[in-house]
């Protein structure tokens, strides 16, 4: 076997995991969320930026803000999801660096002094660090259903600021009835991997 992971890790994490439409009515507590947290913040990023922040949607008043803010075919899933994640990125990451990336703490300054820079890495760094929080859900059990149908600008009003840029709305729970598509075609390893 060329994978070190177990075959039924495997399946969990990919092979059997899909993006979940409906959910049960099962809760997600704020342990299995920080479980999660606590095994992916070991996503890479350049720096060690860790630019993500999680704004976890619990209140029925917070759901009812956000509703209005999703796209027409994402609100029913959204508002019936025990869990509801705003996976967004924090533009000032850079204030962090010098605990962070001890190493070099001078990269706050010689690298990312300028807002355009920072978005641009966040954006990359951020989305790299909201594919493992997906594999980290995965991993705890639950399904993820990400998703960008949004009204993107609504929900930085609504529920961020200035300094922080939505990426993705991400619903968790345990999978409801018919919570999954049939499975999409994927390109094969010929389709994409070149050897030079």
């Amino acid at each position: 076997m060329p994978l070190a992971l177990d075959p039924a890790a495997q399946d969990l994490l990919f092979r059997e995991a899909h993006t979940a439409h409906t959910f049960s009515a099962e809760p997600v507590t704020d342990e299995q969320i920080q479980a999660v947290y606590d095994l992916v913040k070991y996503a890479p990023t350049a720096f060690n930026q860790s630019p993500l922040r999680i704004v976890l949607i619990r209140s029925e008043e917070a759901r009812e803000r956000l509703a209005p803010l999703m796209a027409d075919g994402n609100r029913d899933k959204t508002m019936s999801a025990p869990l509801v994640a705003i996976l967004a990125t924090d533009n000032e990451f850079h204030e962090e660096l010098p605990a962070l990336f001890p190493a070099f703490p001078q990269a706050k300054d010689v690298f990312f002094a300028e807002r355009p820079v920072r978005e641009q890495s966040a954006t990359l760094n951020g989305s790299l660090q909201a594919a493992y929080f997906i594999l980290g859900i995965r991993a705890a059990g639950l399904a993820a259903g990400p998703m960008t149908g949004f009204d993107f600008a609504g929900v930085q009003k609504e529920f961020l600021d200035g300094d922080h840029t939505p990426l993705m709305i991400v619903n968790i729970g345990k999978p409801g009835e018919g919570a999954a598509y049939p499975r999409s075609p994927r390109l094969a390893y010929e389709q994409v991997v070149t050897t030079v």
